[in-house]
């Protein structure tokens, strides 16, 4: 069904800084709907259950509305809350398990969606990077026990796992899985744990691959899955390791081909998307970027606690350009 009603703004992405831009367009009167093709926060909604932020909770908060959390690291089900309550509170306009399949230009934007299709003057760009897990492109990968996303350690208890990867998801589930009883293997590419690993974890890694709770295997790639083992290449020799499971944590996109296909332009090897630094604004006019998507492959750039500027530029943006007569 097509809505005939001519709107501000859409907002793609329901993620704390999309509703972000919805509090911006309410505060400066511009009709606004965010569209999100999941739950409210879907991103967060699906981190691991007991993840905890890096960030404290006042570095999170929008609009100045308190964060408050009983550690000084918020956990996922308090950040959900506090993202959710705000939508609550303030009644934000949004459409959940809708997804967006095409925009077009014609005069104003048409944004087309699995269940109708929306008129609006501005577009704002906030869908993040995680729902598109970056593939290792090797044979076996698309058995039933790999997976790009990690949840709870309790499935892994007492199984051969492999970790793959050195970021702060890899060591987290590592940490978990081998507490839980797992026999964990890491297959890091590099020559050590990565230097972004939260400073209070990277000890407790260190100290488990030390002592051999562990296996590291370094400067190593997989290069085959089967049912019952892994082969990979370690500093250029094969070697087979037993396997029940393979957790592949080797990180995130964005949606390359959406943007492309909205005439935004990726520059460089990180393809990094075309914008306006100040006002947030692609080379395709009336189209705006929020968010970690601004980062184009370089996802560990831009975060919450400071993205959260984007909506107010963004927002300012379009009221002055709403003021404006001719």
């Amino acid at each position: 069904m097509e809505n005939e009603k001519l709107m501000d703004v859409l907002i793609i992405g329901a993620g704390p800084i999309g509703i972000n831009c919805a509090l911006e367009a309410k505060k400066n009167n511009l009709s606004y709907l965010i569209i999100e093709k999941g739950p409210i926060v879907n991103s967060l909604y699906n981190y691991p259950s007991n993840m905890k932020f890096f960030s404290t909770s006042e570095k999170l908060e929008l609009d100045d509305i308190p964060f408050i959390s009983k550690e000084a690291k918020p956990s996922k089900q308090e950040a959900l809350e506090y993202y959710r309550r705000i939508a609550v509170s303030n009644d934000l306009n949004i459409k959940l398990f809708e997804t967006v399949i095409a925009v077009d230009k014609v005069n104003n934007f048409k944004v087309t969606t699995d269940r109708g299709s929306y008129k609006t003057k501005n577009i704002v760009v906030a869908t993040g990077f995680y729902d598109i897990p970056n593939k290792m492109d090797v044979k076996g990968e698309d058995l039933s026990k790999v997976t790009h996303y990690y949840n709870d350690a309790h499935l892994y208890a007492f199984q051969k796992v492999a970790i793959v990867g050195a970021s702060n998801s890899a060591v987290d589930a590592a940490l978990e899985i081998y507490r839980k009883g797992g026999e964990v293997s890491m297959i890091i590419r590099g020559e050590a744990i990565g230097d972004r690993v939260k400073y209070w974890v990277k000890p407790d890694i260190e100290n488990r691959i030390k002592e051999g709770s562990i296996k590291a295997y370094y400067n190593s790639e997989i290069k085959e899955i089967s049912k019952d083992k892994i082969v990979i290449n370690e500093e250029g020799k094969d070697i087979s390791i037993p396997n029940d499971f393979v957790v592949a944590l080797t990180g995130y996109r964005p949606n390359f081909t959406f943007l492309k296909a909205m005439g935004i332009k990726l520059v460089g090897k990180k393809q990094i998307p075309s914008y306006n630094e100040d006002s947030m604004e692609t080379n395709v006019k009336g189209i705006f970027l929020a968010g970690v998507i601004c980062g184009g492959e370089e996802t560990h750039k831009w975060f919450i606690e400071n993205s959260r500027i984007h909506a107010k530029q963004i927002l300012e943006t379009l009221s002055k350009r709403s003021k404006v007569t001719f």
